[in-house]
């Protein structure tokens, strides 16, 4: 049975969409190292979107520490709302729902965001929805050019490596997905055993461009399945550098850093390729962190010439975390009338389908 305070939520949504106006979502993002809101209109608008990052704090450590991650949030979630309403030039009477990522991401970080929409919810009486992480990053997309269905995302980020098929707004078919480490995270890791510092991506990314693909590395195919593997890669990496120091010899990082994205790309390009021949799609998406990657982009872009697929790819901007993207997607689960209430929590493994 809907409890009260939900059923004014879908009354509330209910005279807005009759009103046939312009429909505002206050985005809030917390789900790792950025604390973001943003203010979203129509679901393709953005009128602010203000990110506030933690790199700088996790350097030393290498890598995002959860508690420290939390406090930060903390710190800075009030603040990042009001400065979000400000450029937006909008209040809180001004906004229709607000739109939290509850998931998957670091339960700290997360229960932050969702507090914050809950309270703003609960004392506003404004509409509460939940948001996939996932589903964000997805429909980064839409701020560039409408959705055409089917389509197929690739999901590159620091936890996920993903092919997404959905048929319609809000239905996600994961068809293939990592393994073991996603192909963020092995970016990472062989960044670290380079010596390059946190984060390890752009600084692969960089030195790919400068050397030549000479070093022998493999690829895990996975045969027979759309799946991705890229542990074993970063362990070649490893054991390259390490045999090469016993014999005494040097490898030059920027050689080895185009090896391992040569092989990275043409598993994550051909697979995604593949899939498309086999399935009706109108579109290739590009979604994640590490849709930021120059040598993921230009490859995709290339081959999606030579195959006649429209391929999207959002902006720099839209591609690491951020709120903008989590208002664009809860905008289509406020239209599919997708509310959530006071019980909403943050799930750290939230699965996308």
């Amino acid at each position: 049975m809907m409890n009260k305070w939900k059923q004014k939520a879908y009354k509330r949504r209910e005279e807005a969409l009759a009103q046939r106006r312009p429909i505002r979502i206050l985005g809030i993002e917390t789900s790792c190292d950025e604390t973001s809101a943003a203010v979203i209109e129509d679901g393709t608008v953005i009128r602010s979107n203000v990110i506030s990052s933690q790199i700088e704090s996790h350097k030393r450590f290498g890598g995002v520490v959860p508690e420290v991650a939390s406090r930060h949030h903390v710190e800075n979630i009030t603040v990042i709302i009001e400065q979000a309403l400000r450029e937006a030039e909008s209040t809180f009477d001004d906004i229709d729902a607000i739109a939290v990522t509850y998931g998957p991401g670091l339960v700290g970080a997360l229960l932050v965001g969702v507090a914050a929409a809950k309270a703003i919810s609960f004392a506003r009486g404004i509409p509460l929805v939940g948001v996939h992480h996932i589903a964000g990053h997805i429909y980064a997309n839409r701020f560039v050019k409408e959705m055409k269905f089917p389509l197929l995302a690739l999901v590159v980020s620091g936890g996920h490596t993903e092919l997404v098929y959905m048929k319609e707004h809000g239905s996600y078919e994961i068809i293939g997905q990592t393994r073991d480490d996603a192909v963020g995270e092995a970016y990472d890791k062989v960044a670290r055993s380079l010596g390059l510092p946190y984060p390890g991506g752009p600084h692969i990314d960089r030195l790919a461009h400068e050397g030549e693909p000479n070093v022998p590395l493999p690829r895990a195919w996975l045969e027979g399945t759309y799946d991705f593997s890229f542990s074993g890669l970063k362990s070649a990496v490893l054991n390259t550098l390490h045999n090469a120091a016993q014999r005494g010899e040097s490898i030059e990082p920027e050689n080895l850093a185009a090896s391992f994205q040569e092989s990275v790309v043409e598993v994550l390009v051909d697979k995604s390729f593949k899939l498309i021949k086999e399935r009706p799609v109108k579109q290739l998406l590009l979604a994640g962190g590490v849709a930021a990657n120059k040598g993921l982009r230009t490859a995709l872009t290339e081959r999606a010439k030579q195959e006649g697929i429209e391929l999207i790819i959002p902006p720099l901007s839209l591609c690491t975390d951020n709120a903008a993207m989590i208002a664009g997607a809860g905008y289509i689960e406020y239209k599919k009338g997708n509310l959530a209430d006071m019980s909403l929590n943050g799930i750290p493994g939230l699965p996308l389908a």
